[in-house]
């Protein structure tokens, strides 16, 4: 697995783990959607992503997109 892919992955677990909170805990919850979308078009423009630098720090292949 390639850090892009895992980015990808985290960030749709993100998604989905905020909209079952929503769903069964609170509707403030999809604030923490709000902040991974925000985060991936921050991303998109900057090429900074937090994520990428852990996943690195962990060991895995860098891909294209987070080099």
């Amino acid at each position: 697995m390639t850090v892009d892919r895992a980015v990808l992955a985290f960030a749709g677990l993100v998604v989905l783990v905020g909209v079952a909170l929503a769903h069964f805990v609170s509707p403030w919850w999809i604030l923490l959607c709000v902040f991974a979308g925000a985060n991936m078009i921050q991303a998109a423009f900057t090429g900074f992503c937090p994520a990428a630098m852990i996943f690195k720090a962990f060991g895995l292949k860098p891909g294209n997109a987070f080099r």
